[in-house]
């Protein structure tokens, strides 16, 4: 079974995030935007309610949510970025109080993880990413993203609140191309050296 991968490009980002409106599809939307830019497990995001992300008394966004994660019991607070509060803004008209954000319209519960992850893979698809990604890749493509951006690898193994920085290493999911990119970037000028 092939490894899930982050999405390493931001154009590809971009086109996945970008097809979801093209396509008038504002839950989907919610779904991905909330992968890629708080690296939730797709099951916390599936959680979560209509209440945790909207005070509808306001009528307005939250700017953070709280959650406890079903993997590890713990509880974290997630500042929400402006992208997140733009998509869920276009999405408030849909969402009802106490009910699921990510809901099923038929049942009127939460969509089911394999819901979700035909959805990720048929957009993937669809804007012509074509290696293994899954809803596992939102969640990875926020860490990568980070790594790129340079927020230390510390942070994110924090953020996901994993056990060891070995495991956060194999998440960053860095290819060869990136490793590469080092080697040929590494410069020395000589007469920074000769100040030493």
């Amino acid at each position: 079974m092939a490894l899930t991968q982050p999405i390493r490009n931001p154009q590809d980002v971009n086109r996945f995030l970008n097809y979801f409106k093209t396509q008038n599809q504002p839950r989907n939307y919610v779904l991905a935007t909330l992968g890629i830019y708080t690296a939730l497990r797709i099951s916390d995001i599936l959680n979560i309610n209509c209440n945790d992300v909207y005070d509808f008394a306001k009528n307005k966004v939250r700017k953070s949510i709280t959650i406890t994660e079903q993997k590890t019991k713990k509880s974290k607070t997630i500042a929400l970025n402006k992208t997140v509060i733009s998509a869920l803004k276009s999405y408030l008209p849909q969402a009802e109080p106490n009910k699921p954000l990510i809901i099923n319209p038929k049942t009127g519960n939460a969509i089911k993880r394999i819901q979700a992850y035909r959805i990720i893979r048929t957009t993937a698809e669809a804007v012509g990413i074509d290696y293994n990604v899954s809803c596992h890749s939102l969640r990875k493509t926020f860490g990568y993203r980070a790594w790129q951006d340079g927020i230390s690898p510390v942070i994110l193994m924090d953020i996901y609140n994993h056990s060891s920085m070995a495991i956060t290493q194999r998440y960053l999911g860095v290819a060869q191309d990136d490793l590469n990119a080092v080697y040929i970037g590494m410069e020395f000028k000589h007469s920074d050296i000769l100040r030493v």
